[in-house]
C-alpha cells in the first residue's frame, strides 16, 4: 500500500520544477550571451541559493566536474558576477561564494571588459584592412578596384557601426559611473 501524499512532496517537486527551469533557463541565456551554459547556471544556483555554496555543492547540484566548476567560477569572479565569501564555521580549505546581486555592476564589468574590448578590436582589424586596401589599390587591375572600392564601402558601415556600439557604451557607463541614481531601476538582489 502507498503512504498517502503529504502535501509536500508536490511543493517540493514544483519548487524544483521551477529551480531547475531556472537554472536552465539562465544557462540558455548565457550561452546566447557568449558565455557558456555552466557559467549561467552556477550564477543561477548562486542566485536562487539562501546561503553560500561551495564548488562541491555545484558538482553536485549541477553535475559537473570540480574542474569545470572551478574554471568557471574563476571566470564568473574575474567578471565581477561572483564573489568569495567567508563562512562562519566553515572547516577545511573549502572556499564559498555568493551571486552578485547588483544587476548594473554585472552589466557595467562586462560592458568595461569584455564587450569594449570586442568593439574596439573590430575597429583596429576594420582599420588596418582599410589602410592595407587604399596602399595597393592604385596597382590593382580595374575589375579588383572595384571589388577593394566595395570592401572599402562595406568596412566603412561596418567601422559606423562599431563606432556607434562603442559610443553606447561608454554612454552607458558614463551614466552609471556619473548618476546611478538616474539609471532606469533594475532590480537588486540583497542578500543579508
Amino acid at each position: 500500500m502507498v503512504a498517502p501524499s503529504t502535501g509536500h512532496e508536490e511543493a517540493d517537486v514544483r519548487l524544483r520544477a521551477v529551480h531547475d527551469s531556472m537554472l536552465d533557463g539562465l544557462g540558455q541565456l548565457a550561452d546566447y550571451f557568449g558565455f557558456s551554459k555552466v557559467a549561467g547556471q552556477i550564477y543561477g544556483a548562486l542566485l536562487l541559493s539562501a546561503k553560500p555554496l561551495c564548488l562541491d555543492d555545484m558538482v553536485e547540484l549541477l553535475d559537473i566536474s570540480k574542474a569545470n566548476a572551478s574554471m568557471t567560477m574563476r571566470t564568473l569572479e574575474n567578471l565581477g558576477m561572483v564573489r568569495e565569501v567567508w563562512v562562519r564555521g566553515a572547516t577545511g580549505r573549502r572556499k564559498y561564494y555568493e551571486a552578485e546581486g547588483n544587476f548594473w555592476r554585472i552589466i557595467t564589468n562586462i560592458l568595461k571588459g569584455r564587450e569594449m574590448r570586442d568593439v574596439e578590436r573590430a575597429l583596429h582589424v576594420m582599420d588596418a584592412n582599410a589602410r592595407k586596401l587604399n596602399s595597393v589599390m592604385d596597382e590593382l587591375p580595374e575589375d579588383q578596384r572595384e571589388q577593394a572600392d566595395l570592401y572599402l564601402e562595406r568596412i566603412a558601415q561596418l567601422q559606423g557601426l562599431f563606432q556607434f556600439a562603442q559610443f553606447m557604451i561608454e554612454a552607458i557607463l558614463e551614466q552609471v559611473n556619473e548618476a546611478p541614481d538616474d539609471v532606469p531601476m533594475i532590480p537588486q538582489i540583497d542578500f543579508k
